[in-house]
């Protein structure tokens, strides 16, 4: 398969980049002459930001124009809250579609190599957003997204908080801790540390409390709140 590849960089030059596999070896050829050329960075983590690139290939499977639309649209929301556009992708891929779908049509639904494919799965896996399905009369592995919009929002939350606000609120416990060992600071800059961790320490006990509901429960309470606002008012 001959792969069209068009590198973005982060001064917005757009760079063509051909390059055809062998049938013996190619695949090692292939990843290599991608890390010698720089088209694919090594990620971090899939909220990694440095991967800016688009794939064209000729086998591209035509997709439904209503689970396209979401897929394109996965992507950009993915970007600005800092996820892989293609690993945004792949998951509203596999939660529009009716069925689970195996690697190799997620490759020609969107047009991407393998690899990216593979590496973004295991990702989404890792979050526990996407599982492993095994279909009768086929022996490759299939994906499937966890179907439950709630369940797959909460999951989320989880893990912007471990990303975000734990590493925050660890860090202004620390600073409090260092204020109250005696270290020099400005009356108002304690006053400020002080309400912030006061409040960062609110919202993580509010939070693990609410997770320690059952789903069903939860789900009441963000109903209620609608009628608690209309009540207020």
């Amino acid at each position: 398969m001959r792969l069209a590849v068009h590198v973005i960089n982060r001064g917005g030059d757009v760079k063509p980049f051909v390059h055809r596999s062998r049938q013996f070896g190619g695949q090692r050829q292939r990843s290599q002459s991608y890390r010698e050329f720089g088209a694919f960075p090594k990620r971090e983590s899939i909220l990694d930001l440095d991967i800016n690139y688009t794939i064209f290939s000729k086998n591209r499977n035509k997709m439904n124009p209503v689970i396209e639309k979401l897929v394109l649209h996965w992507g950009e929301m993915a970007s600005r809250w800092g996820i892989s556009r293609m690993v945004a992708q792949i998951h509203a891929l596999l939660y529009f579609s009716p069925k689970p779908l195996p690697a190799d049509e997620i490759v020609g639904a969107l047009g991407v190599v393998r690899s990216h494919v593979s590496n973004s799965l295991r990702d989404l896996q890792s979050w526990g957003v996407v599982k492993k399905v095994h279909v009768i009369g086929d022996r490759r592995e299939h994906f499937q997204s966890i179907k439950d919009v709630w369940q797959l929002f909460e999951i989320l939350l989880d893990e912007r908080k471990r990303r975000e606000m734990d590493p925050t609120l660890k860090v202004l416990r620390e600073a409090q801790a260092l204020v109250n060992d005696g270290a020099k600071a400005e009356a108002y800059t304690q006053e400020r540390l002080k309400e912030m961790l006061e409040f960062f320490e609110l919202m993580d006990s509010w939070f693990g409390e609410i997770r320690r509901l059952p789903l069903r429960s939860r789900i009441k309470l963000v109903k209620l709140g609608a009628k608690i606002g209309g009540w207020l008012k």
